[in-house]
């Protein structure tokens, strides 16, 4: 079976990019240690400081669903409510 690949683009506004981009750290370590992810990683944009992009690698689809209804998952929601422009996620397989 394909690992599943995860892209998560975050827009942050622009007057809340700090507020963000901390919370967006606080993910990195909590995620690394869950069951089936093989990789999380954040990149922030050189010239829109204010897009964040997760790279993301799992083991399985129910896996990813278990992260997202993590606690620090949740955390992050209420740390960045009213904060962010958009948010979208794309599950892809290499091909």
């Amino acid at each position: 079976m394909s690992q599943l690949i995860v892209i998560a683009k975050i827009t942050a506004k622009s007057d809340q990019v700090d507020r963000v981009k901390s919370a967006l750290l606080k993910l990195i370590e909590p995620t690394r240690q869950e069951d089936g992810c093989f990789q999380y990683d954040l990149h922030q944009d050189n010239e829109q400081p204010s897009v964040f992009v997760f790279y993301e690698r799992w083991e399985s689809t129910a896996l990813l669903q278990k992260h997202m209804r993590s606690e620090h998952i949740k955390t992050y929601v209420a740390e960045t409510e009213g904060a962010l422009e958009s948010f979208a996620i794309n599950q892809m397989n290499k091909i």
